[in-house]
């Protein structure tokens, strides 16, 4: 599959786990709220937001979910594997100077169909979970 590291399903156990870290900048919640059109004024208008629960802005949902992706994507199970379902639970808000850590590990292993199930885990600097959830991955070499 290209000059990429693909690995076989083989290769992979109930266990493995990577990680990625991400500080969330001003930037990253414009840019966003222009990608994915939810321009909320929950993420975007702080004099808004500092009237609702939150107590100021905060970051889109969606956009923490994102950084499984990464994890994924890059890492565990990296190239051939391929996204298949994701279920979510948002647990805090994210802040624009906030540092989420991502971490995935397989809980699962699917043989007959060659999928993987994940744990997605998104916490801040202070170890709290701000997101929680589990991935299906289908991997595309045996």
């Amino acid at each position: 599959m290209g000059e990429y590291k693909v690995k076989g399903f083989g290769e992979f156990k109930v266990g493995d786990a990577a990680w990625a870290r991400r500080t969330i900048t001003e930037a990253d919640l414009v840019n966003f709220a222009g990608i994915s059109g939810d321009f909320n004024p929950i993420h975007t208008d702080e004099v808004f937001a500092r009237e609702t629960v939150f107590k100021g802005r905060i970051a889109h949902g969606s956009f923490t979910a994102s950084f499984i992706s990464n994890v994924l994507g890059n890492q565990l199970p990296g190239p051939g594997g391929i996204y298949v379902r994701q279920d979510l639970k948002f647990l805090a808000p994210v802040r624009v100077g906030d540092t989420i850590t991502t971490r995935v590990e397989v809980i699962k292993k699917i043989e007959e169909k060659k999928r993987l199930i994940l744990t997605t885990i998104c916490s801040n600097q202070d170890q709290v979970q701000v997101l929680v959830g589990e991935a299906e991955l289908l991997i595309l070499a045996d």
